[in-house]
């Protein structure tokens, strides 16, 4: 009922993607009310000949999208999955990391700035956003504007300036599974008319979504504190400097998955999950995923810190400005999960704490030389280390699970045998970047750009082995070494290359562009932390411990129109990629259990077309649709892993030609929200009802599709009715996941490869109110 709803709801804007300013402008936008810096300098998204989406602060405070998973929903093409802060992976067109486990020594090909600092770890999206102004998201390669290089996208998060007027803001919001919300803001001068401050807090608590049957504790719950402050000194007209300062922290009992499934395989019977369980004598909690119930007998925690300083200075220098940015970021991920899922002592242990810490600093002007000349231009230097210790042990039950039955495989062979990995990284890299404008006629405009970029990567990774049955015997030992091996290499990548994109811009009558861009852009190669195969010396392979850049030509082409005196937008843009090397995470499946180690597709191609429209009726309602169609596929992987379904069949599939994980073939969103002049408790102001809603088709969960790893497609309403008082506070109910729809976020095969599967789910339906007031 919810899905069907849900999907009838969309079906006149199924075909637009990209909220439109005039949803961002809430109910009257005006024109060139919203400006975005995504060339770094202010402009009329109109006039941007990139495609982009700007959520504005109003509406993502309105709206409830506190962070990238919630924002996903408004921005049909944005995607984001996470089975823990550590595992989380930002795609934009599926584009932009490996869908699965997390590898550190890769980078990221979606870009996230937060107050133009770029944020290395992946992790930082798992946070709630502070006090924003406004968030924009950038599809297609950004590396001649931005200072780390990004092939798939951008996102621009930009928060709220200090005021050199007092102001204030504070809201508190309950709703049901115990959720509290309290957020704050204060700002004002702190010396004169030159100096002023900003402080802003936030903290989310809510009871998990999952019950422990054993224990009876909720797991899977939210429980986030931030605070972020700035100082901003405007000493003359010419100069301003910024400084800030962030602290977040996560401490909660998460992140697990539920059994979805069990899949047949092409093993034999006795290496399939029920006649595993008949024999330890276990049963799952529920054979029902939604009865929202897990058993798992190992303690969850996903706690880390997140936290920097940064300073920026902008000096108004000849045509144009020379901005400073520098950084430096630390991240402390200090994590426990029961890597089986299940109740069954298999992995008893599975903690990969990490400590990651960055500077960087770029240097870039921006102006106009002429009048039909402009440019930006600048120099990035980016320095990460990461120092991690991950300790694996397996349980009683590993022996039975993870090996085939056989002489010697007795429950004391795994119990305690443990792994214990340390790894030392340093990342380094340096770019020059830059791009021109340059107006040809009055309605003719080119723009190229180049980037040149340097990446250096060295590591060191230590495993060794303890624990288990003591035994002399090699076949003994062997099976020991097939869950978990001692493995010690060094690794490194060094690598330089230029990249550049050129964009024709033509301008139509009255607001209407066309553009079109051709981009050639590498991501970064990279080593592998996680372990490799080994040779057939038992060896480590070092060929697969360094990774080859991804090379990425990327054509689009689109139209960008404003209306009814900017009360109206449409955009639409159609675009393809082309990717060597792709880098992908890949399951081992000779072994016995699951292992995730780097490797190269060596074809990918993703298309599509992205449609977005707003209007603002009059009268207080306003109205928009997104939507897009994306086609990705593996042109060229003939070795892959294979799929779920033939786990003790072959060891390698060619899916050329099947989809890419991760991405649905149709993605939409739409909403509208009403509002007029009303009277409340005495007090004059404007009371709005709104509805949003999101739909995903189906999509691969898996490396190599599946048909058993196939996420369902699903859709979701929100809703929202509230009162907006003239003197500055407004109270408004909210119902979100409104029709109780059940969905998964992503599926995955339980490590072992037994057949079982286990699910990520989707929030059940959420409500509560909050009140808020502005000083």
């Amino acid at each position: 009922m919810g899905r069907a709803w849900t999907a009838a709801a969309l079906a006149g804007g199924a075909s637009f993607i990209a909220l439109t300013s005039a949803f961002a402008q809430e109910a009257a936008p005006q024109e060139d009310v919203i400006t975005v810096t995504a060339r770094r300098v202010a402009e009329d998204p109109n006039r941007v000949p990139i495609p982009l989406t700007v959520v504005s602060g109003d509406v993502i405070e309105r709206t409830g999208s506190y962070n990238l998973d919630r924002l996903k929903q408004l921005t049909p093409t944005l995607q984001f999955y996470s089975s823990n802060p550590r595992n989380s992976a930002i795609n934009i067109r599926g584009l932009g990391a490996p869908f699965g486990l997390t590898n550190d020594g890769i980078e990221p090909g979606v870009g996230l700035y937060i107050d133009q600092v770029f944020y290395s770890r992946p992790a930082a999206a798992s946070f709630d956003f502070i006090d924003v102004a406004q968030v924009e998201v950038l599809r297609g390669p950004q590396g001649t504007l931005f200072g780390k290089n990004t092939t798939a996208g951008a996102i621009n998060v930009t928060t709220r300036p200090p005021s050199f007027t007092p102001e204030g803001q504070a809201e508190v919001s309950y709703g049901n599974l115990g959720y509290v919300q309290a957020r704050a803001s204060i700002s004002g001068p702190l010396a004169d008319e030159t100096l002023a401050g900003r402080l802003s807090v936030s903290a989310t608590r809510r009871d998990g979504t999952l019950t422990n049957v054993e224990t009876g504790a909720d797991v899977n719950e939210l429980n986030n504190l931030g605070v972020r402050g700035q100082l901003l000194f405007e000493p003359s007209d010419a100069l301003t400097l910024r400084l800030y300062a962030d602290y977040n922290r996560q401490d909660t009992e998460c992140c697990t998955q539920v059994a979805a499934l069990i899949a047949p395989t092409q093993r034999s019977e006795e290496r399939r999950f029920p006649a595993i369980a008949a024999d330890l004598g276990y049963a799952l909690p529920s054979l029902d995923p939604f009865d929202r119930l897990t058993d798992i007998d190992t303690q969850v925690r996903s706690d880390h810190e997140l936290g920097g300083l940064s300073f920026q200075a902008e000096w108004k220098l000849g045509p144009g400005t020379l901005t400073s940015i520098t950084g430096w970021r630390y991240w402390d991920w200090d994590p426990s999960s029961d890597r089986d899922f299940i109740g069954l002592p298999i992995t008893t242990i599975s903690a990969n704490a990490s400590k990651q810490h960055q500077w960087t600093q770029e240097l870039r002007y921006a102006g106009t030389l002429t009048d039909s000349l402009s440019v930006v231009g600048g120099v990035f230097y980016f320095d990460q280390t990461i120092d991690s210790t991950a300790v694996q042990e397996q349980g009683a039950a590993a022996a039975r699970f993870l090996l085939a039955p056989g002489e010697g495989v007795t429950p004391d062979l795994l119990d305690g045998y443990r792994q214990t990995t340390g790894v030392d990284y340093e990342n380094r890299s340096a770019a020059a970047f830059g791009q021109l404008s340059w107006r040809i006629t009055d309605r003719l405009s080119l723009e190229p750009g180049v980037r040149v970029n340097w990446d250096q990567k060295e590591a060191s990774v230590e495993q060794t082995v303890s624990g288990g049955l003591q035994t002399d015997d090699p076949d003994l030992i062997a099976l020991q070494r097939s869950v978990l091996a001692p493995q010690s290499y060094d690794a490194d990548f060094d690598d330089v290359n230029v990249s550049g994109r050129v964009t024709a811009t033509y301008a139509l009558a009255g607001r209407t562009n066309l553009f079109a861009t051709y981009a050639r852009s590498f991501k970064s190669g990279g080593v592998n932390l996680s372990g490799v195969p080994a040779n057939a010396e038992g060896e480590p392979a070092l060929d697969a411990a360094s990774i080859d850049p991804e090379t990425v030509d990327h054509y689009e082409a689109g139209l960008k129109t404003a209306l009814l005196s900017g009360r109206a937008r449409l955009d639409l843009t159609a675009f393809r990629t082309d990717v060597e090397d792709y880098q992908t995470n890949v399951v081992n499946a000779s072994v016995g259990v699951l292992r995730g180690y780097l490797a190269g597709a060596e074809a990918v191609r993703v298309q599509g077309v992205e449609l977005g429209a707003g209007l603002d009726v009059g009268d207080g309602f306003s109205l928009y649709a997104n939507g897009a169609y994306t086609d990705a596929e593996y042109r060229s992987f003939p070795d892959a892993p294979c799929p779920l379904e033939l786990t003790g069949g072959p060891t390698a599939c060619d899916v050329s030609g099947t989809k890419l994980p991760g991405v649905s073939r149709w993605a939409a969103s739409g909403g509208a929200e009403y509002g007029r002049q009303a009277r409340l408790l005495g007090a004059r102001g404007r009371a709005y009802l709104g509805v949003d809603a999101s739909y995903r088709s189906s999509f691969s969960s898996s490396a190599s599709a599946s048909d058993d790893l196939e996420v369902p497609a699903y859709g979701l309403v929100n809703l929202r009715a509230g009162f907006e008082a003239d003197d500055g506070w407004e109270l408004f109910a909210f119902l979100r996941n409104a029709l109780d729809e059940d969905y998964y976020e992503l599926l995955t095969a339980q490590p072992g490869n037994s057949g079982l599967v286990v699910g990520q789910l989707g929030d059940p339906r959420t409500y509560g109110a909050t009140l808020r007031t502005r000083f």
